[in-house]
């Protein structure tokens, strides 16, 4: 399943306050590629990589490979990639200048 499936597959309403899925729900996918978005659990928890690679209508086409070992439900699926999107752990003006540039079609395909 793809990011996008992901998000087309579960209850929008449950997101109505998330702006990261609102932003991601109406993004055109663009070409994709061959790279996938890693579900893994470590020290008990839920990590998720590349998610940061490429413009976000890249990463909407992105397979998900879940770690077999990991009992995940869609929902919780969706809310660690939202998270590690969102990257909680970093400030307002980081995030914005990262979103700023994400977002940015021609400077995303150049990063990559």
């Amino acid at each position: 399943m793809t990011l996008r499936e992901l998000i087309l597959s579960v209850n929008a309403e449950e997101y109505a306050d998330y702006p990261l899925y609102q932003e991601l729900l109406k993004v055109k996918p663009e070409y994709g590629s061959g790279r996938h978005i890693e579900v893994r659990i470590r020290d008990g928890k839920v990590v998720v990589y590349n998610v940061h690679i490429g413009s976000l209508g890249d990463i909407v086409t992105y397979q998900i490979d879940v770690d077999p070992d990991l009992q995940i439900t869609k929902i919780q699926l969706l809310d660690a990639i939202l998270a590690e999107m969102s990257s909680e752990q970093y400030g307002e003006e980081e995030q914005s200048e990262f979103w700023n540039d994400i977002t940015n079609l021609q400077k995303a395909k150049i990063i990559r």
